[in-house]
């Protein structure tokens, strides 16, 4: 039997059963494929079921205000890719949903490997996908000692994939190879006997499970200094917070957030009062409380605490805003 029938027989006896997998609808699968960007399966079923009864179909989402969108996504974060998914959404409820991953390309938000994936998985293209799982199964079964990260080795790996596309069964190689990955070929605690390519895996051959793939070079923290200036103005009526467009900060562009300064740093301050983690930037938060209003009130939006999550859910804000109460 050949490795890419080995792979396909293994996918239909263990595939697990999701709810995105239930139909080839583009949408629930591209949908799907976003929030996996970011946490684990276990985690995203809920989100995916909520945003799926709010936007049951690409046009809902599209017609939705881009704030009850964004309070669907609280919790997952990256709230870049939810304001993508919004205006993508507007096109393809305008223009239809383009079948192949270099149509797809072109929409907000669609990198290569969500073109990649929804083309195959819900339109049967015959392209590979390479995410995390994929690089982790591909460079094990084949012993790949390479810079994955890196053009020319990822390049090579995606050559790897489209190949195994390119034999049949696009849609279930692809989501067979990313299971192998996420049940089986795990990052520590290998399955070994449980995988179909046990008897020809190179890496377990020649004992390299445990080295491949290589591992990325971990950058540097960064640390910053965020300096928010956080004005309250209460009545009996309502409690508001003053909030500018972010030109200043170099987390959460563009969106409403408290006025300040960031300040970048060489080490941990000795003061602050809450910090907060970004990728690989640490964000160490002194929190200027004021009741006075702020310099640019032509500049400020008042919004109302209750309604907070929906102009930004994003939940450093709500983190500063606890702190406040206690100080």
């Amino acid at each position: 039997m050949t490795d890419h029938k080995k792979l396909l027989k293994w996918y239909q006896e263990n595939k697990r059963d999701l709810p995105w997998r239930k139909s080839k609808d583009p949408y629930p699968i591209w949908i799907s494929e976003v929030m996996l960007q970011q946490t684990t399966v276990v985690a995203v079923i809920p989100y995916f079921e909520k945003f799926l009864k709010l936007f049951p179909t690409v046009k809902d989402l599209a017609k939705a205000p881009e704030a009850k969108v964004l309070e669907a996504w609280a919790g997952l974060g990256y709230y870049s890719r939810a304001r993508n998914l919004h205006k993508a959404a507007k096109e393809i409820a305008a223009k239809g949903f383009p079948k192949n991953a270099a149509g797809l390309l072109e929409l907000p938000g669609f990198g290569p490997y969500t073109s990649r994936a929804v083309a195959s998985i819900a339109f049967d293209e015959a392209v590979g996908v390479l995410d995390g799982n994929v690089i982790r199964v591909l460079s094990r079964k084949y012993g790949k000692k390479t810079e994955w990260w890196n053009t020319k080795a990822r390049d090579e790996l995606q050559k790897m994939s489209d190949q195994m596309a390119e034999a049949g069964s696009p849609a279930e190689i692809n989501q067979a190879l990313m299971e192998l990955g996420a049940t089986v070929c795990t990052p520590q605690k290998v399955s070994c006997l449980l995988c179909p390519w046990s008897s020809d895996c190179v890496a377990r051959d020649k004992n390299l499970v445990d080295k491949l793939p290589l591992k990325k070079p971990r950058k540097e923290s960064e640390v910053w200094v965020w300096q928010p200036e956080v004005h309250i103005r209460k009545n009996k009526e309502k409690n508001q917070v003053a909030l500018v467009q972010n030109t200043y900060a170099p987390f959460l562009k563009g969106q409403w957030i408290f006025p300040g300064q960031v300040l970048t740093s060489k080490e941990k301050p000795k003061k602050f009062d809450v910090k907060h983690f970004i990728t690989h930037h640490d964000i160490y938060i002194q929190i200027q409380k004021d009741s006075r209003a702020p310099k640019s009130p032509k500049t400020v939006q008042w919004v109302e605490l209750k309604n907070l999550k929906q102009v930004n859910p994003s939940s450093l804000l709500t983190k500063v805003l606890k702190k406040v109460e206690t100080l």
